[in-house]
């Protein structure tokens, strides 16, 4: 009968068509992954808080924080409006 050669497996070089650069075109990461300083490492849910609470704090773009909050006033004010919440109830009854 004879002596029969395990098959190997084809291999399957594929190169996508329009691919131009280094590396694998296929890795999945996000865009703003170099940027942040919360991204990798498996630390643990403290240190990422910290982590996370410390990059807001030093982040140099603190207009930011202001225009949330005045969105966020603007919208409690709006809802206040609609509820049709008296005001009057702060100022002295004298």
């Amino acid at each position: 009968m004879g002596f029969l050669r395990k098959r190997t497996n084809k291999k399957f070089d594929y190169k996508p068509r329009y691919f131009k650069g280094e590396g694998n075109p296929y890795q999945i990461g996000h865009k703003f992954d170099e940027f942040r300083t919360t991204v990798g490492g498996n630390k643990g849910l403290k240190e990422k808080f910290k982590s996370a609470f410390e990059e807001s704090e030093n982040s140099a773009d603190r207009g930011f924080n202001k225009t949330i909050l005045i969105i966020i006033a603007i919208l409690v004010f709006i809802f206040l409006y609609i509820i049709d919440f008296d005001l009057s109830i702060f100022k002295n009854p004298f």
